[in-house]
């Protein structure tokens, strides 16, 4: 008996000839070796195929006659394919900082794109919808799982790169590193990762082109979007450097003030540099016109980029960082030039051999602080694998994390100064994050930056790209600190084609009956709040919650827990002060978690949004419009 997996068109229960000869095309010759652009290969040397679509369909018609009538006899007898032997969610799920991104998503779910698919949607709008907080002018990380028994875990690593003229002392000037230097215009820029990572995660994971899964973006990016509270703040925070670009002025301001709520935002610009990204891939953006405008204009207004800096990028896979938990469970998240994914690794360990789950409030938040105090403290030993030994085996042994635990006392605050001295590290802290789960339990976590609020405020004429300052994330003075007042490490120092350290920290929590994914935009602070994110999932709390917990914070150094202000009581506040800790309030909002959670058992799903944000989070089933 001949088996088909031919399935209705989604969008009515009756598929039309037009409609079968189509799948019948997609299906049928992929198997055979010819790639149509809905089923791009997974080979580098396929890459482009779908812009030879035509061609092969032109091909393909002419099998259709005589396997249409083979299909037409087959169709009472077709058997369907037995259900593949590992759980899948009854539902997708997305949880994004925009409702428009989460849309965007959607849509191509809904138009027979995989979670890749749906990540390179999602990405591309909120490039459009966040310039303050990520673009193609900026970078990120993005932990996928692929479906199957097991689950296979990959980690792109998009972080941008240091220009190859980039040097230790970049930012020194008469023997001083001028920190302006590293945060405002194109001097500070490093080479951008986002755009080569879409191009990856169509090419090699996704289901749909980069012209379809790209189409919101560009939609969006011609039409314009709102003006929200969250845009406001931000443009507010870097009022003055937005100013001093033209171009960031006029696309981003109105008359040199922050723009009214609903004002609507139009980038053509950036639609045609999307536009070219989605026809061309790679070379749309890394060669040719968009590249040789970033170059130009980046050299006239005092930066160091040259086309070599461009073509040269690749993103790196990168095995994930995998750690066992108790219970069956295990942390699957980000690798070094990641530290976030080692301080989550050291900071559960600890917590499993002290007894935070029967606490108090306040006795948890002192082992909570503890750990993160001690995790922080390692992370100056981190930096880019490709230029550092990462010393992980050390880091995460267990011997190692028993003693670190050890050395917490029950009732009293341990002085940073008291532990062993490790370099602290840097990073700006105005990301984005998304979480994205299809059918097939394929998953998306994604965290993306530009670092400050509209990166380094300088956008390239005639593109409408904003570039990133993520080269203040390196140590430009590995004696001094950055604006967030973290110290800088040798590991950490500028190099040129070198990637700065990061915090960001997609990541995932599975066991055989559950699967949860983590992440949010937060500087130094995103460990502590996925983290916090993560106790709330261990202690059993609903789904809503996880985004939604008060937060605090401690880094090492400075010496300080850092809360929003609901986070303690004053009887709670003045317990802590008694054990020894000094507090400093910080504004209510920040972060922007997003997070999904999977019950395999009973397949269901569900995913949050942070309530601090204007995020939408939706679990639906795409096969039904």
């Amino acid at each position: 008996m001949i088996r088909t997996n031919i399935r209705h068109h989604p969008s009515s229960n009756h598929t039309k000839p037009s409609d079968l000869e189509s799948i019948f095309c997609r299906s049928e010759l992929a198997r055979d070796g010819v790639r149509s652009d809905a089923n791009l290969s997974t080979d580098k040397s396929h890459r482009g195929q779908a812009r030879s679509y035509r061609m092969t369909f032109k091909t393909g018609r002419q099998l259709v006659s005589s396997a249409l009538l083979m299909l037409c006899a087959l169709t009472t007898h077709a058997v369907v394919a037995a259900e593949p032997p590992f759980p899948r969610p009854e539902q997708s799920a997305i949880a994004s900082p925009h409702p428009q991104a989460t849309a965007a998503g959607r849509e191509i779910m809904v138009a027979g794109g995989n979670a890749f698919d749906a990540a390179v949607a999602i990405s591309a709008t909120l490039a459009v919808v966040e310039p303050y907080g990520s673009g193609l002018g900026g970078g990120g990380f993005f932990l996928l799982r692929q479906s199957g028994q097991p689950a296979s875990y990959v980690f792109l690593d998009a972080r941008e790169k240091a220009p190859l003229k980039a040097t230790y002392d970049l930012y020194r000037r008469n023997g001083k590193v001028q920190p302006a230097l590293s945060l405002n215009g194109p001097l500070a820029a490093a080479i951008p990762g986002l755009p080569a990572a879409l191009v990856e995660l169509a090419e090699r994971y996704g289901k749909l082109p980069l012209s379809i899964s790209m189409a919101p973006a560009i939609r969006v990016a011609y039409q314009g979007f709102a003006v929200d509270r969250i845009y406001q703040q931000r443009a507010t925070a870097r009022l003055s450097a937005l100013r001093d670009d033209p171009e960031s002025a006029r696309l981003f301001l109105r008359n040199g003030e922050v723009p009214a709520l609903e004002e609507i935002i139009k980038q053509p610009e950036l639609a045609a540099t999307l536009n070219r990204l989605a026809d061309r891939g790679r070379d749309g953006f890394y060669n040719g016109l968009t590249a040789q405008s970033m170059v130009h204009e980046v050299r006239v207004a005092g930066g160091i980029w040259s086309p070599e800096d461009l073509d040269q990028y690749q993103i790196a896979t990168r095995t994930p960082l995998r750690h066992p938990l108790d219970g069956q469970r295990e942390l699957i998240s980000a690798p070094p030039p990641s530290a976030g994914g080692v301080a989550l690794a050291q900071s559960l360990t600890m917590l499993q051999q002290l007894p935070w789950r029967e606490s108090d409030k306040v006795q948890r938040a002192h082992y909570v602080l503890e750990v993160l105090r001690r995790a922080y403290r390692d992370r100056g030993l981190l930096g880019d694998p490709d230029f550092v030994a990462n010393p992980l085996s050390h880091l995460l042994n267990r011997e190692y994390l028993a003693q670190l635990a050890g050395s917490i006392s029950p009732e009293q605050a341990t002085p940073s100064k008291s532990l062993p001295p490790a370099p602290p590290w840097r990073e700006g802290e105005h990301t984005t994050h998304f979480a994205v789960l299809d059918n097939d339990g394929n998953a998306v976590a994604a965290t993306l930056s530009v670092n400050l609020p509209f990166g380094s405020a300088f956008t390239v004429p005639g593109t409408g790209v904003v570039l990133n300052d993520e080269m203040d994330d390196f140590a430009a003075d590995p004696h001094g600190s950055n604006a967030y007042g973290l110290a800088g490490s040798q590991a950490n120092s500028i190099a040129a084609g070198k990637r700065p350290l990061s915090s960001m920290s997609p990541s995932f929590i599975e066991s055989p009956e559950e699967f949860a994914a983590f992440g949010t935009p937060g500087g130094s602070r995103i460990p502590s709040m996925v983290l916090l994110s993560m106790l709330q999932y261990l202690d059993g709390q609903p789904v809503a919650s996880w985004p939604a917990v008060a937060r605090y914070h401690h880094q090492y150094l400075p010496d300080v827990v850092e809360h929003e202000p609901d986070a303690f009581t004053p009887d709670e506040m003045s317990q802590l002060q008694a054990r020894g800790y000094q507090f400093k309030e910080v504004p209510k909002g920040y972060g922007n978690q997003q997070v999904l959670f999977w019950n395999k058992s009973g397949k269901k799903v569900e995913a949050a949004s942070d309530p601090r944000g204007l995020g939408e989070s939706q679990s639906f089933n795409p096969r039904l419009r």
